[in-house]
C-alpha cells in the first residue's frame, strides 16, 4: 500500500462536485473508495467515512422534505444540511492532507 495524502483530499473534495453539477455527491466518492481501498494507506477508513455521511445526508434530506409543511422547519433543516455538506468535506480534506482520520457529524454508520 501506498501513503498518498493528495488522493485522500481530492476524494474528500469530490463531494463538493454536487455544487456544480447538481449531483453526484456520492457517486465520486463512492467510485475512488471503490477502486482505491486496496492499494492506498487509508482510503478504506476515509472512503467509510465518506459514503456513511453522503448516506447520512440523503436520508436527513428525505426527513426534512415532509417537514417543510410543519411551519417551514424542513426548510430550515435543508439550509443547514446544505452548510454542512460544503463545510465538512474542505475540513475533513484539510485533515486528511495532515495524515489524521476524518470526523463528520450527524453521520450514520451504514458501512463499518
Amino acid at each position: 500500500m501506498r501513503q498518498d495524502n493528495q488522493l485522500l483530499v481530492i476524494t474528500h473534495l469530490s463531494q463538493l462536485i454536487v455544487c456544480i453539477t447538481g449531483f453526484g455527491s456520492l457517486l465520486l466518492p463512492l467510485v475512488f473508495w471503490l477502486t482505491q481501498k486496496e492499494k492506498v494507506y487509508q482510503m478504506d477508513v476515509h472512503g467509510k467515512n465518506i459514503i456513511n455521511f453522503q448516506l447520512s445526508l440523503i436520508i436527513y434530506a428525505i426527513i426534512c422534505i415532509p417537514l417543510i409543511l410543519l411551519f417551514g422547519l424542513g426548510l430550515l433543516g435543508l439550509i443547514v444540511l446544505g452548510i454542512i455538506s460544503v463545510v465538512f468535506p474542505i475540513i475533513n480534506a484539510i485533515k486528511a492532507s495532515n495524515g489524521e482520520t476524518p470526523n463528520y457529524p450527524l453521520s450514520l454508520n451504514f458501512i463499518s
